[in-house]
């Protein structure tokens, strides 16, 4: 699908994640597990009683206590859609995973909540067993981050932040709803991710520049450094670790820096190597199509990165195509046929905005002129979605 290899430019957006910054409001509560309508509400879209549609959007709502319902538009082209409605989940949700039940198990600072994403309505708020102190919001805050589902479904994986410390990767028991067990990972856990065989869980602990593997029948485990640029700078470094995804064939894991190199971490030896990219801009989210294409998040020129904010839609054989966003970005979704590209706005720091861009990924060729003002009909469609958008999935 993808193998000429064009590089756009984009306007640049200062943002990072070294330090602290400014938090959005969370909006005002409701009743746990209320429903609340999208206001105002796309017209044609279903009411709040009815059942999600497949193909529907769920979004973590970054800047408030909730998940959002977003119509795609018809057809996946963003043009119609938007956000249906929202979920009460808990405070400041971060990562979000649904699986084959259409349940959605949401990592935010109180615990892990349970969504029928189905009929819309929380089911359940499951509080961590690890202590990370009182519940605050932004970008630093504690609590549930990175989560993911363990392939038969049995086992839910998420990397809880103590701020100040090592972090933890807690397992709860789907059937039960129960925390069993809880590793010790590194610092602040962006990202979880589970190998093809279920065997291992795998914590990408960004402020320790380092995966943790976690052997998921004993909890046992391995810390393996991922630092293409060496871990100079400490906590104050731009240059470690986000997000990861597994690869399928391999097992091997594949961390995006900088948009200049990505470390592709063979977690049975921890060998890293690296191979060569080129948007050249600070990147976080990261997502694999069933065609192996990898997508990746950039937010902007951070560090040693001076481009804008973009995705880059890196073919299995490497070569890449990189298309402009306007502002920063957090997190992406690919649908499951492989021809749309869902990409948050969220972001988490200054810079972000509440909605989806929607990028066609069958017509990147009309994307390649998108600084003439005559090309305005093939710029990315912009969805509105939550507060402040991170994790997202299509059910």
């Amino acid at each position: 699908m993808l193998t000429a290899a064009v590089v756009l430019t984009a306007t640049a957006v200062l943002a990072g994640c070294a330090s602290g910054t400014a938090e959005a409001p969370p909006e005002a509560s409701a009743a746990p597990g209320t429903v609340r309508t999208a206001d105002p509400a796309p017209s044609g879209t279903l009411a709040p009683a009815g059942r999600t549609p497949q193909g529907t959007l769920l979004v973590a709502d970054f800047g408030g206590d909730t998940v959002t319902f977003v119509d795609p538009g018809k057809d996946g082209s963003g043009r119609g859609g938007g956000p249906i409605a929202s979920v009460e989940v808990g405070t400041a949700p971060y990562g979000l995973v649904v699986g084959e039940d259409g349940r959605a198990w949401v990592a935010t600072a109180e615990g892990v909540a349970v969504v029928d994403t189905r009929q819309r309505t929380r089911l359940a708020l499951i509080p961590y067993e690890t202590e990370t102190g009182p519940v605050t919001t932004g970008e630093y805050r504690g609590g549930g981050m990175g989560i993911a589902l363990a392939p038969d479904g049995r086992h839910v994986y998420v990397g809880v932040n103590v701020p100040g410390g090592n972090g933890t990767v807690e397992v709860i028991d789907t059937a039960t709803r129960e925390v069993t067990g809880v590793a010790p990972v590194g610092r602040r856990p962006f990202d979880v991710d589970v190998s093809p065989d279920g065997r291992e869980v795998y914590a990408t602990n960004h402020d320790s520049f380092d995966v943790t593997a976690v052997d998921a029948d004993t909890l046992r485990t391995r810390r393996m450094e991922v630092a293409p640029y060496g871990t100079e700078g400490g906590l104050g470094s731009w240059l470690k670790p986000h997000y990861a995804v597994v690869r399928p064939q391999d097992g091997t894991l594949l961390l995006p820096f900088e948009g200049e190199r990505l470390a592709v971490l063979d977690p049975r030896s921890g060998k890293v190597t690296i191979e060569r990219m080129t948007a050249d801009t600070h990147q976080h989210g990261a997502a694999l199509a069933p065609d192996g294409t990898l997508l990746v998040v950039g937010t902007g020129p951070i560090g040693s990165a001076d481009e804008g904010p973009s995705l880059t839609v890196r073919a299995p054989g490497g070569t890449e195509r990189i298309v402009p966003l306007e502002g920063p970005h957090e997190d992406v979704a690919v649908s499951a046929d492989g021809r749309t590209a869902y990409v948050t706005g969220g972001f988490t720091r200054d810079g972000y905005w509440n909605g989806i861009t929607v990028v066609d990924l069958d017509n990147l060729d009309k994307l390649e002129d998108l600084d003439n003002p005559n090309n305005e009909k093939n710029k990315p469609i912009r969805l509105s979605a939550g507060n402040r958008p991170l994790g997202i999935a299509i059910l």
